[in-house]
């Protein structure tokens, strides 16, 4: 679905990404959407910490983590552990993990 405006160059995210990495089901578009599902954790994590005002030290220290290994989840969520993500967000962080699969 095209965005119109003066120059009709405007594509949306959707066309752009079947553009370059091609449609849903091919392997480089589903390594995309992989690699951004990670981005989101991590963010979701970090804004999640930052909410309670807890330092990357802080919550490292309630799960018994690295602060650098807190640092690397935030910042790219992959090659986390199931259990690694339920201990950083029930145990340190007083969260509840909800994982959706689609098909």
């Amino acid at each position: 679905m095209k965005t119109e405006n003066k120059n009709n160059d405007i594509s949306s995210w959707s066309e752009i990404k079947e553009r370059v990495y091609g449609k849903e089901g091919t392997e480089r578009r589903d390594n995309l959407d992989r690699e951004f599902e990670s981005f989101r954790i991590g963010l979701l994590l970090k804004q999640a910490r930052e909410s309670r005002n807890m330092t990357q030290e802080q919550l490292g220290q309630l799960v018994d983590k690295k602060r650098a290994y807190i640092s690397r989840i935030e910042n790219n969520g992959s090659n986390i552990t199931l259990n690694t993500l339920f201990e950083i967000v029930e145990k340190g962080l007083g969260g509840k993990v909800n994982i959706l699969i689609e098909f």
